[in-house]
């Protein structure tokens, strides 16, 4: 029981995160692949064959939308929603995911299937990934922990070029005697008498007109890139300057979207939640989706004024696909699918209905006492309906098919539009007897009514 217990606690430290690609609706069946490195296609094609033997594939496919975590995500939307971290769905979102498990477990647990089947499963999901995990799961645990964001290499800068340090007074010549200029020494004359030189005039001071304009290149003051002035030779140099790094253009502001088709879902799978409940009186399948598409198309209507809601179109056109098919083929609703084949003893025995929506049945009256009343009714959508009358029997019958054949009792009729073939027939031996009422309705395929 242990190890149990810590193979549980175990998958729900490392449990698997949906991928943001390779998937196909919420990532979930690609995240558990991932996860235990497997082939995505197995799991999808388990959580379609519990979907379809069951019921169980889409609600475990929802909760684990609902309780799985999406890359880069810290917590799975459920836990963001009771706010215990941060997920990438939306709050209304997962309330969604909320509401509609309540079709989805009245549907399983009501009637859509019950009993053994469903459990059955359910139980096939747990155990398969309860095995997977404690066969599997320690070989790919990174996958399930958060990917963190690499941050971007910031590039080398290079540094400013420095010239050389130079020392100055290594080039200044030692200090002398200072020597006298020729202009101050004395001229001595031939007759040796001296004569005295005329003295300097001085030199003007130069004024502003007469100072020559300072050169762009030429400067005083050392640059930026040698602040102590150690080279002046090299102060005329142009200082480095930084390359110029282009701005982006400011993106345009996003236009804020409209609420309207979330609003439009959420209204829709609450009042299809409340309907379900009903479901087995006068509300039936096709009640429920139309009264589904009525909700998006009024959202659709909204949304044209406030220009938003486009994303209804694609919930729109399935749901009007399954409203005209289950329209066309099920117009009295869902009635079952298969065959049924009877053949009862007694006039109690009988039914006062048998239907199937998809399938074929065979009444079969043969076996029935000669005296006594039969009042029955055969339909099938999508089909074919064979009776067989004892050869004695009174009987009053009417035969339809939209499309198909139709041959009771002699009468043949085949095509579109078939009208309906009514008859009364007192058999072999005339009137008395046992009496049958029999109608039978087929939507599309045959109808055969014979004595046997």
């Amino acid at each position: 029981m242990a190890g149990a217990e810590d193979t549980v606690k175990d998958f729900w430290a490392t449990r698997p995160r949906r991928p943001r690609r390779g998937r196909k609706i919420a990532g979930v069946a690609a995240g558990i692949a991932n996860r235990y490195r497997i082939d995505p296609t197995l799991v999808r094609v388990a959580f379609v064959v519990a979907a379809v033997y069951g019921g169980a594939g889409v609600i475990a496919y929802v909760l684990g939308w609902l309780f799985l975590p999406e890359q880069d995500d810290e917590v799975s939307p459920f836990e963001s929603l009771i706010g215990r971290g941060r997920s990438a769905t939306s709050s209304g979102f997962t309330v969604l995911l909320c509401l509609a498990m309540i079709p989805m477990f009245s549907w399983f647990f009501g009637g859509f299937a019950p009993g053994f089947p469903g459990f059955l499963s359910v139980l096939a999901l747990v155990a398969a990934l309860f095995l997977l995990h404690r066969n599997r799961g320690h070989l790919n645990p990174t996958s399930a922990a958060p990917s963190a964001t690499s941050a971007e290499p910031t590039p080398p800068v290079s540094p400013m070029p420095v010239p050389p340090m130079t020392d100055i007074s290594a080039t200044m010549p030692p200090p002398s005697t200072p020597m006298a200029s020729p202009l101050e020494t004395p001229m001595s004359t031939p007759s040796g008498t001296t004569m005295p030189l005329p003295e300097p005039q001085p030199t003007p001071e130069p004024t502003p007109e007469s100072m020559p304009e300072p050169s762009p290149e030429h400067r005083d003051t050392p640059p930026a890139w040698d602040p102590l002035g150690a080279a002046p030779f090299a102060w005329d140099l142009p200082d480095p300057t930084p390359p110029v790094v282009e701005e982006d253009d400011e993106p345009e502001p996003r236009r804020r979207k409209s609420r309207i088709g979330l609003l439009t879902v959420g209204v829709a799978l609450i009042t299809v939640a409340g309907l379900s409940v009903g479901v087995g009186g006068w509300v039936n399948p096709q009640h429920i989706v139309g009264v589904a598409l009525a909700i998006v198309g009024l959202g659709m209507v909204f949304g044209s004024f406030v220009r938003g809601g486009r994303g209804l179109i694609g919930l729109a056109v399935p749901l009007a696909v399954v409203g005209i098919g289950m329209t066309a083929v099920f117009p009295d609703g869902f009635r079952g699918v298969g065959d049924i084949d009877v053949r009862p003893t007694a006039a109690s025995e009988v039914q006062p209905n048998y239907e199937r929506s998809v399938g074929s049945i065979q009444l079969d009256l043969r076996d029935l006492p000669s005296t006594g009343e039969v009042d029955t009714r055969v339909h099938v959508g999508l089909g074919d309906v064979e009776v067989i009358l004892p050869e004695d029997a009174n009987v009053v019958l009417k035969c339809e098919s939209d499309l198909g054949s139709v041959e009771c009792l002699g009468r043949e009729q085949s095509g579109a539009d078939n009208s309906e073939v009514s008859l009364t027939d007192e058999g072999s031996d005339g009137p008395g007897g046992l009496d049958v009422d029999l109608k039978v309705e087929v939507g599309t395929g045959s109808v055969e009514v014979r004595r046997g």
